[in-house]
């Protein structure tokens, strides 16, 4: 018994060594994680160096990787932007299946397979790899843009269309027994899953969460919460659905709750963990002597189906009227097989329709398309995404899945620190700023965020702006600020608008618009200095703050009314009502700070 634990320790042990080792050095070669794991886990697999000699039983449980993963993704998008993506799921999901379908069975008849067998391999190969292309999504930080959404809205139908592929290859099997369920019994059984699973979410999820929560037992809401994500997992494949859907729709169903950041937090360490699990398990499944026995069909399929694959999906993206751009970056992320090609090969063997030699050589093209997409997409960032970008239209904006009464525009040096301050005190500003790269940064700093620009009223639409309370304007780009309070007061009459100044004629301008609070940028930093000075010169502290207070309420007095008599029309220099307001306020100043200074002599 002892003997059997430590045996069992040393494979624990040896993955999480080999995905320690292999994982940082090529992140540091700049390849990816995932081709780490994938490298690491065919060296110390069957057909490697054996020190795993059962890769099914692993994939099996690292399976449960991807289907935490879904639960994540489904807790960021709600069942009215699950609706709004209707038509890339049915439609543009349906369509792509369609064309890389065909394009793969085509060429697979005119290689001279029987068309039952080019069937197999169009369908197996048409699917794409959820773990890989959501893992890269990720690792962007890009998850919430239209664009990946437009992706998983394809990935969710192509796991949809395991039933009824499923189905056909049991109807098309030489070994069809008649006793066998009748497609409407399947599609039914799995439709009935779904209404269940959709029942629990609605009735009894949030029901349940809050009567663990007056426990105040962490353990038991992290257990409650992986019952969820297993419960519906095991539901959705008992009605003949993939586990991942039956994750996604749960996270979607709890993604209005208010324990769904807690959910996130309690799943994401076994998410991370199963899914690095997975990603070796594939690269232990990959069979070398297959691909030596069979080298020039796997070397001449891999390459054509990938090729293949990406072309149709650029073509799809193109006449869905996705830029050029966007196009590019779609087939490079889609080309590979994926994880359901693998159920799908084994069932057809099962059923007759392929043997096991053909069986293991898609299998062997499927794993080898996933291993080469890490190196794919290193080359496509390297030279493709510089070349593109040259070329490329402003992407697009983020989808806001989230609306808060508190709307922060701009996430620079400025923005950053007062989204910090509200945050710190348990509000959770919505936060927009127009430069994605730093957006995608602070993402993966775990500051959420969108990409867009705030001054097209369609997006201060999507933020909830008519709803809002206050409105943050943090930029430094004077005539866009403007932009924004002006477009905004106009939006919502009764909004609170703070906006950040670059100096005095900023400030006028802000105030004409409708900005209720200006705040000149380098005002408070350039009194905190003078106050610096004057310690510096041997003033004492507590005369320093009072001057300073004097000062700074001086100065915002006489802000306000140059502001009334400010005319943008007539240089500040010649007009004179404004230099009377300024030269008056210097005095008064200047004699009140004089008081403070003697009253303490």
């Amino acid at each position: 018994m002892a003997a059997e634990g430590a045996n069992q320790l040393v494979g624990v042990v040896t993955l999480l060594t080999a995905a320690v080792v292999a994982v940082p050095l090529f992140k540091r070669l700049g390849l990816g994680s995932v081709l780490g794991y994938l490298v690491a886990g065919l060296v110390i697999g069957p057909f490697g160096i054996g020190l795993f000699s059962d890769s099914e039983s692993i994939i099996h449980i690292a399976e449960f990787g991807v289907v935490m993963f879904l639960f994540i993704i489904g807790l960021e998008m709600k069942p009215s932007h699950i609706w709004g993506l209707r038509k890339h799921i049915f439609c543009v999901g349906a369509f792509q299946i369609l064309i890389v379908g065909s394009a793969v069975v085509s060429l697979g008849i005119l290689a001279g397979f029987a068309w039952e067998v080019a069937f197999i391999a169009g369908a197996g190969f048409t699917l794409t790899s959820t773990a890989i292309v959501m893992q890269e999504l990720s690792d962007r930080g890009d998850m919430t843009s239209q664009r990946s959404q437009k992706i998983v809205s394809i990935l969710l139908f192509e796991d949809l269309m395991i039933v009824p592929l499923l189905a056909f290859v049991a109807f098309l099997s030489p070994y069809h027994i008649s006793s066998d369920e009748p497609v409407w019994m399947t599609l039914g059984i799995a439709g009935v899953s779904i209404a269940l699973l959709v029942v629990a979410g609605l009735w009894l999820l949030n029901p349940l969460f809050k009567m663990l929560a007056k426990t105040k037992i962490r353990e038991i809401m992290t257990a409650a919460a992986l019952l969820v994500v297993l419960g519906s997992a095991l539901l959705m494949e008992l009605g003949g659905l993939s586990m991942a859907m039956g994750a996604f729709l749960a996270g979607v169903l709890l993604s209005e709750s208010s324990f769904r950041h807690q959910l996130e937090a309690d799943i994401e360490p076994f998410r991370g963990l199963l899914l690095g699990l997975f990603f070796l398990s594939v690269g232990m499944s990959l069979d070398l002597s297959v691909v030596f026995n069979n080298w020039i069909l796997v070397l001449l399929g891999v390459p054509t189906f990938m090729f293949t694959k990406s072309f149709c999906v650029y073509v799809v993206a193109r006449l869905t009227r996705n830029s050029h751009a966007i196009a590019v970056d779609r087939a490079f992320i889609m080309c590979q097989g994926g994880e359901f090609g693998f159920v799908l090969f084994s069932t057809a063997a099962a059923q007759g329709l392929i043997d096991e030699n053909m069986q293991a050589s898609m299998t062997a093209i499927v794993v080898l398309s996933m291993a080469l997409t890490p190196l794919c997409l290193a080359a496509y960032k390297k030279y493709v995404i510089p070349k593109v970008a040259r070329v490329a239209k402003a992407p697009e904006a983020d989808h806001i899945d989230e609306q808060h009464p508190t709307i922060i525009i701009g996430l620079g040096r400025f923005g950053q620190v007062v989204n910090h301050l509200l945050m710190m005190t348990g509000y959770h500003p919505t936060v927009i700023d127009k430069n994605a790269a730093l957006v995608a940064g602070m993402k993966k700093r775990g500051i959420k965020s969108y990409y867009g620009d705030a001054s097209r009223p369609e997006l201060l639409h999507a933020a909830g702006i008519e709803g809002a309370e206050l409105l943050i304007v943090a930029i430094d780009d004077k005539k866009q600020a403007l932009q924004i309070v002006e477009l905004a007061r106009k939006l919502n009459p009764q909004l609170k608008i703070i906006a950040r100044a670059y100096d005095r004629l900023h400030v006028f301008d802000l105030f004409k618009v409708g900005a209720d609070v200006q705040v000149r940028e380098t005002f408070d930093s350039a009194l905190r200095t003078g106050k610096k000075a004057l310690e510096a010169m041997g003033m004492d502290k507590e005369i320093v703050d009072e001057v300073g207070r004097a000062y700074f309420y001086s100065d915002r007095h006489s802000v306000k009314l140059m502001a009334e008599v400010y005319n943008p029309n007539i240089d500040q220099f010649n007009n004179d009502a404004f230099l009377k307001i300024a030269l008056e306020n210097d005095q008064e100043t200047m004699l009140e700070i004089q008081q403070i200074i003697n009253k303490e002599h």
